[in-house]
């Protein structure tokens, strides 16, 4: 017994340094894993077009910046804010045939970083900088990394607070043979809206959409709620409608990480489904992991059950309400 309340008590304080480190990052990043984007397009020998794409979160920038080498003076450099990114655009003459380019302050970053240069003659280049690896050398040759849009699918969701907390609210609400037709439904609608807003050009504003998904996760909590304590609603009776409905909207979300990069001329299509992909695989990951956590609860404490479940469900009504309150300050008074 003794063994067992000490694994229950150390279980009892991972789950809370878990949900304590989910609430401070949530707040401070919800999207901060949309990766940015750099373009170098030569359109005379020696003079190139760069356009610089990179996310806005909660109204600011993130301090990240393109170093290109010292020769590469910027030239009728302006600033265009588009939605929920913030996109430069310069001309520069110079050689890119050696040396390196950089991103300043990714290394402080979640963000990925898409570098394209597309070259009148020789190798274009395309890679990935991340904050372990920030320098690219321009003397190297490399494909476009069609394969990264897998890892930034998986990222959105594992990082993306809100869609991961959406969920979690669905796995709390919904009974165990409603799960499966639930998630899948979700997996559906997602995927048409992200389909459409990628390859149809189909797209709603950027803030009523953020603070739907949030207003949606305020609900999952507070329908959680309703199931714990026994009042049968609408959404426990058909949650995969519910979950379908959501889903739409939090298709146009997932589709704000690719707005900002765009996707690789010729293969949309592929880079589209590695990313869909990437986004499902990191939700079976969370799925599974709050399924295996809540088995080993159950075991060690199937009498606090209950309790644990119902401090999710306030958890997740809370950081929704949080989310919406502060993306619709940011929307109509920022």
């Amino acid at each position: 017994m003794a063994i067992r309340a000490a694994v229950l008590r150390a279980f009892q304080a991972c789950l809370l340094a878990c949900l304590s480190w989910l609430l401070s990052a949530g707040a401070a990043a919800a999207h901060e894993v949309r990766p940015a984007y750099l373009e170098i397009t030569e359109t005379a020998p020696g003079t190139y077009e760069v356009t610089w794409k990179q996310p806005v979160l909660d109204g600011r920038r993130l301090k990240i910046d393109p170093v290109l080498p010292d020769a590469c003076e910027r030239k009728g450099e302006y600033v265009t804010p588009v939605g929920g990114t913030l996109v430069q655009r310069w001309t520069t003459s110079c050689d890119l045939n050696t040396g390196e380019i950089r991103i300043d302050g990714l290394d402080r970053t979640l963000t990925d970083v898409f570098v394209r240069l597309d070259r009148l003659e020789g190798d274009d280049i395309g890679a990935v900088l991340r904050p372990g690896n920030t320098v690219l050398d321009l003397t190297v040759p490399t494909g476009a990394p069609v394969a990264t849009y897998f890892r930034i699918g998986v990222e959105h969701i594992l990082f993306g607070w809100d869609h991961l907390l959406f969920v979690l609210g669905m796995v709390l609400l919904v009974r165990p043979r409603q799960l499966l037709v639930t998630l899948t439904a979700f997996t559906i609608a997602h995927s048409i809206t992200l389909a459409s807003a990628t390859l149809a050009g189909v797209s709603l504003p950027g803030p009523p959409v953020e603070i739907t998904i949030a207003m949606s996760i305020a609900l999952l909590g507070a329908e959680a709620i309703h199931r714990i304590k026994g009042w049968m609603t609408l959404s426990q009776k058909i949650p995969w409608a519910i979950a379908f409905g959501f889903g739409l909207i939090h298709g146009f979300g997932f589709a704000g990480a690719l707005s900002e990069i765009g996707l690789p001329k010729g293969e949309e299509a592929l880079a589209l489904l590695l990313f869909n992909l990437g986004v499902e695989a990191g939700q079976i990951l969370f799925v599974s992991a709050v399924l295996a956590t809540a088995f080993v609860f159950h075991k060690l404490a199937a009498k606090r059950m209950v309790l644990a479940r119902t401090a999710l469900a306030y958890f997740i009504g809370i950081m929704g309400s949080y989310w919406a309150i502060e993306r619709i300050a940011n929307a109509f008074f920022s």
